[in-house]
């Protein structure tokens, strides 16, 4: 019986957004393991391993999928890549949704569809929380985050009403040195230039990435889940106790400050982002049984030195 397992024996996996941080540290995982990964790319396929595919304008060579027992979408323009302005705006949101839609029908279309689909989502979702912490039963917040979230998991829809078990992974702040929010905070504290955001007080739910990974994994082997899972570590901390965190582990100072009118000029429209707070719990995959690595802040810096 096909209950929707990708399971531990050697799977055939399509990874789009293999590229990024995320998804090249899955890939390697999957390949470790004797996986096979097909990864979707925007050029003309070079390798035997590579499908084209172009998700702002929706196409896919659903070809390129056959026989994949799973398919994972972490692909989509960097969030904190630039400055947002509405053009930006517009390019997040079209890379994600137009995207999503693209492999879901592709995976619908499929003879034999994959088992499962997991596709990426964020914590953004559930916009601003101040000190209330959320989990997964939580309704969107308000924004353009939130709005995008919404938008990004119904594009889904084609892949679960074609019966394919459907998984949203929210991901919080990845700990990681090589990219994401993280990747441009190491160098500052590690040259002592590192502090507080704002007055600090806003709530930042991360995740190492060697968890992030593990995350995935479990939610492509359990054929019993599906629907929306945070993944974050279970105890999220202010942006001025992680500041603190990052002086204690780098053994750095962490006297400077970005006060909140300095980040607005900066960032414009994303510094809502930066300077709102997200207390989100990982309810569900802590009930599905999952177990974090590194649940604590200063045990996810060091993994990522």
């Amino acid at each position: 019986m096909d209950d929707g397992r990708v399971g531990r024996e050697r799977s055939r996996v399509a990874v789009a957004g293999a590229s990024g941080l995320i998804g090249s540290a899955l890939v390697r995982s999957l390949t470790a393991d004797g996986h096979e990964v097909v990864r979707l790319v925007r050029h003309a396929p070079r390798e035997a391993d590579e499908v084209r595919w172009d998700p702002e304008n929706g196409r896919v060579d659903a070809a390129g999928l056959t026989g994949c027992d799973a398919v994972v979408n972490l692909a989509g323009a960097g969030v904190g890549d630039r400055r947002w302005n509405d053009a930006y705006k517009t390019r997040i949101r079209s890379s994600r949704v137009h995207g999503t839609t693209a492999l879901a029908e592709a995976v619908a279309s499929l003879e034999r569809p994959p088992r499962v689909f997991v596709n990426g989502s964020a914590i953004g979702f559930y916009g601003e929380t101040g000190d209330r912490a959320v989990d997964e039963s939580a309704p969107p917040g308000e924004g353009f985050l939130p709005s995008l979230c919404v938008e990004w998991e119904a594009a889904a829809a084609p892949a679960r009403e074609a019966g394919v078990r459907t998984v949203f992974a929210r991901t919080g702040l990845v700990v990681a040195s090589g990219g994401g929010a993280w990747g441009r905070l190491f160098p500052l504290f590690r040259a002592g230039l590192g502090g507080r955001l704002g007055d600090g007080s806003q709530y930042w739910s991360f995740v190492a990435l060697h968890d992030e990974v593990a995350a995935i994994r479990h939610l492509l082997d359990r054929g019993d889940l599906s629907g929306p899972f945070n993944l974050t570590a279970p105890h999220p901390l202010t942006n001025r106790e992680i500041t603190a965190a990052m002086g204690r582990v780098l053994h750095r100072p962490t006297f400077f400050a970005v006060p909140a009118p300095v980040l607005r000029v900066a960032l414009g429209d994303m510094a809502g982002d930066v300077l709102g707070s997200a207390r989100v719990l990982p309810a569900r995959l802590l009930e599905s049984g999952f177990r974090f690595a590194f649940p604590e802040i200063d045990g996810a810096i060091r993994a990522a030195l």
